[in-house]
Formats: structure tokens, C-alpha cells, sequence
């Protein structure tokens, strides 16, 4: 089944690369919001249920709660007794993430193919051009795409100029931080072994986590963003 999907990729890539790309990163992104809206429900009924998670029965809901230290539940939020349920999935959110990655795989393609003809792999040099695309990556293209996710995310969900600062002041910071602990090594791996056709939906395969996190992170901040 792997063999016959990446034959069908390589097929459509070959024929139509930035189309490809596209919609393998809306499918991607999709399935990441889908995952961070699912660990939001297990949270809330985490959260919510009396005393908090039994650490006896529901070691799930115990990692999950952690997740309360760093992103805190608003007073609001927290009903006791779980009276109300956790809320319904929702599908506007997904359709956010699924056009953010749809959009940005143009960018990405462009990004990726300056970076292999600028710094080219051959068979006597191979780690240090692939370290040489890791640091105009990260130091370039992360920075700006993490402030362009959550600039777009912020005014798709009807923010103005106040709700976007507001953003930036409040998660800015520790995402780019927490993208400095994961993105280096998974690149210089992407770099270095995976084909040029490969390494956007690599990316995006490891993405999944990477934007269920951004999800989550995103989202955290719904409740008390204003809008312009």
C-alpha cells in the first residue's frame, strides 16, 4: 500500500508538483487540526471531571493535564461536575487549517527548491550544504512563518490589528522557541536523505504533531483575544 501511494505521489508530482503539493499539505493539516481538537476534548474532560484525572485509571488524561500548567483553562471555562459537554468539532477551525497549508505550500515550493539549488547535495558533500539550508531555514523562513500562521489564524477567525499583537505579545515567543527545540534536527534529516519531491510532505508528516501543537497553542487564546 506504501509502494502504490508513493508511486501515485511520485506520478502526480512529476505532472503537476505545486498542485500536488497543495493539496497533500490541506489533507496534512487537516488531519493535525483534527488531532489537536480531539486532545482539546480529552483535556476538558480531564479537567472537568472531580478532583481531576484518577491517576489509577487514566493516564491519558493525566499527560494531557499537564498541558493545563503551560496553557491554563480560563475561571469561565471550567465547569464542575462535567455539566456541559465538551465542545462540538469544529469544522470552520478545520477548514482554517486546511487553507493555511493549501496556501502556504506555494511558498514552501518555491522556498525549498532556492534552498537545494543554492546549497546542492552531491556525493562528495552532503552535511555541510545540508546544514547550510537548516540555518537559512530556521533563521529566516521559520521566523516569518510562524508569524505569518498566527497573523492569518487571528484575522480567519474575524481579529483585527489588536487581536493580532495581542497574539504575537502572547505565544509568539514560546512557539518560536519550542519550534527552535524540533525543527533543526527533523530538517537536517529532511535535508540530507529525503528527495527534493519528498521533502515538503516529510515536513508536513512530521507537521502533524508540530501544528496540532500550534493548534492548541492558537486556540488557547480564543477565548480572551479581542477583536479590532
Amino acid at each position: 500500500m506504501v509502494f502504490i501511494l508513493v508511486r501515485k505521489f511520485n506520478s502526480y508530482y512529476t505532472s503537476r508538483p505545486v498542485l500536488t503539493t497543495m493539496i497533500t499539505n490541506a489533507v496534512l493539516g487537516g488531519i493535525a487540526d483534527t488531532v489537536a481538537q480531539s486532545l482539546t476534548a480529552i483535556r476538558q474532560r480531564a479537567v472537568r471531571k472531580p478532583g481531576g484525572p484518577n491517576k489509577d485509571d487514566d493516564f491519558f488524561a493525566i499527560e494531557i493535564h499537564e498541558l493545563d500548567r503551560r496553557i491554563p483553562w480560563q475561571d469561565e471555562d471550567l465547569v464542575p461536575a462535567s455539566k456541559r459537554l465538551p465542545p462540538p468539532f469544529d469544522f470552520e477551525r478545520l477548514i482554517r487549517f486546511m487553507g493555511y497549508g493549501f496556501m502556504m505550500a506555494p511558498v514552501q515550493y518555491k522556498w525549498f527548491g532556492f534552498l537545494n539549488k543554492t546549497f546542492p547535495i552531491t556525493n562528495t558533500a552532503g552535511t555541510v550544504p545540508a546544514l547550510k539550508r537548516v540555518a537559512f531555514d530556521q533563521l529566516l523562513f521559520a521566523p516569518v512563518g510562524l508569524g505569518f500562521f498566527f497573523t492569518f489564524m487571528t484575522v480567519a477567525e474575524g481579529g483585527g490589528r489588536r487581536a493580532v499583537l495581542k497574539k504575537f505579545q502572547d505565544v509568539y515567543i514560546p512557539a518560536l522557541k519550542a519550534n527552535y527545540m524540533v525543527w533543526p534536527a527533523v530538517q537536517v534529516l529532511n535535508f540530507r536523505v529525503m528527495p527534493i519531491q519528498f521533502q515538503i510532505p516529510f515536513v508536513s508528516t512530521i507537521g502533524i504533531a508540530w501544528t496540532a501543537y500550534l493548534s492548541l497553542t492558537n486556540s488557547a487564546e480564543e477565548v480572551t483575544t479581542p477583536l479590532d
